[in-house]
């Protein structure tokens, strides 16, 4: 494990990091990509799939690999702010004198893992929200950092609607990214059995520490960033705004709401991110491109005719990307 990272050594050790998550995690590689962007980024990322595809295997490796805390908050009807920030307890010192002593809670870690965030009610989602926004937790008058890096991954179910409280739009784009989860291939699954069957448990070696997770965030601000991809990144943002003069056909007939200016910062840092994980030092256009799905998928509001027409925030993020080579 590099005691330094620098631009030199930030590519190789990105490299043994996806590899050893990858003793664990068969395939899904887009999947490991997205929450280490998110990780590196600074920001936090919302996995949706069916259960057993490995989302909860996947951030507790993670926290093995880079030897990071890690906590896990499964979230239900009855869950409260408290359970998920902390509350204050009445202690009795060994003199027999009582005083409150903040007791914390699980969202104190690194990496937390949210799973089913839709079925907690608005009020704990918010909670949870407040901390990733402000990485901070406010008890009574005290006010509790949380320590860097802080990555929350929420899971959550596209089966089972009943009794749950999906995220409000607004709350959605406090996600860096928003990565769909899908079945592993007939050969991944052979894998992923075959794996059961093994005798020994995979041994994990650690590759970074908290230390070497903040260098390569450093690392990743490096990354250089041309005036013309920047205008790429800010032209697709405008062009999901109906109400924009840039905007595309398909987003005056099918878009409620287009990608808040949010969605232009993430793209430039994911994608100085995904730059940074091929080995290039500067953001170029199809980096911004790799990215675009799932930076945006969850900023853009479809509106009743798109939902008539069978429209999906995917099928028109690809029709405006090329649109938008076409017209270069």
């Amino acid at each position: 494990m590099p005691t330094e990272v620098n631009p030199q050594n930030a590519v190789a050790l990105l490299d043994r990091i996806r590899q050893e998550i990858s003793k664990i995690i068969v395939g899904q590689q887009d999947v490991i990509d997205g929450v280490l962007i998110c990780l590196l980024a600074g920001g936090h990322v919302l996995l949706e799939g069916v259960p057993g595809l490995g989302k909860t295997t996947l951030l507790r490796t993670l926290s093995r690999v880079l030897h990071l805390k890690y906590s896990r908050i499964q979230f239900t009807p009855d869950l409260m702010p408290a359970d998920i920030a902390g509350s204050m307890i009445i202690e009795t010192d060994e003199h027999g004198g009582k005083g409150f002593r903040f007791q914390h809670g699980p969202i104190f870690a690194h990496l937390v893992l949210a799973d089913e965030i839709n079925r907690a009610t608005p009020k704990t989602q918010s909670a949870l929200l407040e901390a990733m926004q402000e990485q901070t937790v406010t008890s009574g008058t005290v006010t509790h950092h949380l320590e860097s890096p802080f990555l929350v991954m929420a899971t959550q179910n596209p089966i089972e609607m009943e009794g749950t409280y999906p995220l409000p739009e607004a709350q959605l784009d406090r996600f860096l990214m928003k990565v769909l989860v899908d079945y592993p291939s007939r050969d991944e699954l052979n894998r992923i059995v075959g794996r059961t069957n093994q005798k020994q448990e995979t041994e994990m070696v650690m590759q970074a520490d908290r230390e070497a997770i903040l260098a390569l965030r450093a690392v990743c601000r490096q990354v250089l960033v041309a005036p013309h991809v920047q205008d790429y990144a800010i032209d697709l943002v405008m062009s999901t705004q109906p109400s924009s003069s840039q905007a595309h056909e398909l987003a005056r007939k099918y878009i409620r709401y287009g990608s808040s200016p949010r969605g232009a910062q993430a793209l430039v840092e994911c994608g100085r991110v995904y730059a940074l994980m091929r080995g290039r030092f500067q953001l170029s256009i199809d980096d911004v491109r790799a990215v675009a799905h799932s930076v945006l998928r969850h900023r853009i509001i479809m509106n009743f005719d798109a939902h008539a027409d069978g429209q999906t925030p995917d099928m028109l993020l690809g029709e405006l990307i090329t649109a938008m080579a076409a017209a270069r």
